[in-house]
């Protein structure tokens, strides 16, 4: 069975999400000079808002599909995403700041709970394009490998079309980019994907179900940790190449360096998955990803030829991150409940993650931290947000996720079926 079709919606997907969570601190903070203090309060009130929302946001797509509707839902939340997502990079100055900010919030939501939408139901049809384990795991490493293009294209496109025509115009034809690989993406999944097979209930999700799960129970914590590690230097990334390192010139090329790592690390960790478990292999990624990236905290001025190294290394840890997760989420939910509802649970985590690195902003600013002009206590603090707390995140996953083991041993064989 080919997958592609499926798997290319996962470029416009993530091409989109990494300019909100990524580039939107930069670009709203230093390039349209609004008080990042204000700008990460709101990135903590929409990504929180959001998160609130997916559950639900989860039984309302699981309803459609039921209703044999799932595929006009997409198209219509994917609309949407397309106009919501455009304008949040076009807000009128003459608004003044806080119009500004409130143009912000108002196009983060919009985009934010048009992409929850259309990822959601992305997400189960996966998981449920076959019942073979070893079909839904080629399925989820050809998305996050389709996701991960999408990235290196957010990551290199974007600050070269700023360069060449300037920020606003630069995001405008960006967006029309993500218009034209969002209609071709949606187009191949609802016209040429296996079908999105019916699960074998249709009771609602009640959180008490959820949390007296033995299998499901214990994934949520090493999995909030998890994301929580990726998400504060996702936030901050930009901010430390260009006033850490001082090349804010080579950051598009350093994050893009950062997810080929990724691309490249995928047929690896499916390979691992397969012979060790999926759990085993994720929690072999969270290790990689310490060893390589604790070392950022001693970089300074000047070195990129090491940085790079370190995000082609932690990238390819990243694999493990895109595409181990949601396989085990399909695995460990238990016969009864609605798996759409149930990643709508776990994307709640991954943006309460995202929310709470928001509030690093205004962390760093109550701490001396402004961009372009550090001084050594928000030096210091740039880096701890940085490098170790990322680090101390992904080793409090790893040792939190060892309860889990004893349910892998039963996964491997399926999974290499």
């Amino acid at each position: 069975m080919t997958v592609w079709p499926y798997a290319l919606l996962g470029l416009p997907l993530t091409m989109a999400a990494l300019p909100i969570y990524v580039l939107a601190p930069d670009y709203f903070g230093r390039e349209l000079g609004l008080d990042i203090a204000g700008v990460g309060v709101v990135l903590f009130a929409g990504r929180l808002f959001d998160a609130a929302l997916d559950p639900w946001l989860g039984g309302r797509m699981e309803r459609l599909r039921e209703r044999g509707l799932h595929k006009q839902g997409m198209a219509v939340a994917a609309a949407v995403l397309a106009l919501a997502f455009c304008a949040l990079w076009q807000p009128p100055l003459r608004l003044g700041g806080s119009g500004m900010l409130a143009w912000l919030a108002g196009c983060l939501f919009l985009t934010c709970v048009a992409h929850s939408t259309v990822y959601l139901a992305y997400l189960s049809w996966g998981s449920r394009i076959s019942p073979l384990p070893a079909v839904q795991l080629r399925a989820s490493a050809a998305r996050e490998a389709a996701g991960v293009a999408g990235v290196l294209l957010a990551s290199l496109l974007p600050t070269w079309l700023w360069r060449q025509l300037g920020p606003a115009p630069g995001m405008a034809a960006f967006g029309g980019l993500f218009v034209l690989g969002l209609a071709l993406g949606l187009g191949a999944l609802l016209g040429g994907a296996a079908p999105w097979q019916a699960a074998a209930t249709n009771a609602p999700l009640r959180w008490r179900v959820l949390w007296q799960s033995a299998a499901l129970r214990p994934l949520l914590l090493p999995y909030f940790l998890n994301a929580l590690a990726v998400a504060f230097p996702s936030t901050l990334a930009l901010f430390y190449i260009a006033d850490q390192l001082q090349a804010a010139g080579w950051a598009g090329a350093m994050l893009g360096i950062y997810f080929l790592g990724a691309v490249l690390g995928l047929p690896l960790w499916q390979r691992l998955a397969q012979r060790m478990g999926v759990l085993q292999a994720w929690r072999v990624g969270m290790l990689l990803a310490v060893a390589c990236f604790v070392s950022t905290v001693f970089l300074g001025a000047g070195d990129i030829g090491p940085y790079a190294l370190i995000c082609l290394t932690a990238g390819m840890a990243l694999g493990a991150d895109l595409c181990l997760p949601p396989v085990l989420v399909a695995q460990y939910t238990p016969a009864g409940l609605p798996l759409t509802a149930v990643y709508g649970v776990f994307q709640t985590l991954g943006k309460l993650a995202l929310a709470t690195s928001g509030l690093a902003l205004p962390l760093l600013a109550a701490l001396g931290y402004q961009p372009g002009r550090v001084g050594q206590s928000g030096q210091w603090a740039l880096l701890l947000s940085y490098a170790l707390l990322p680090c101390l995140c992904k080793l409090a996953a790893w040792l939190t996720s060892a309860p889990l083991l004893a349910n892998e041993a039963g996964t491997v064989k399926e999974v290499s079926a």
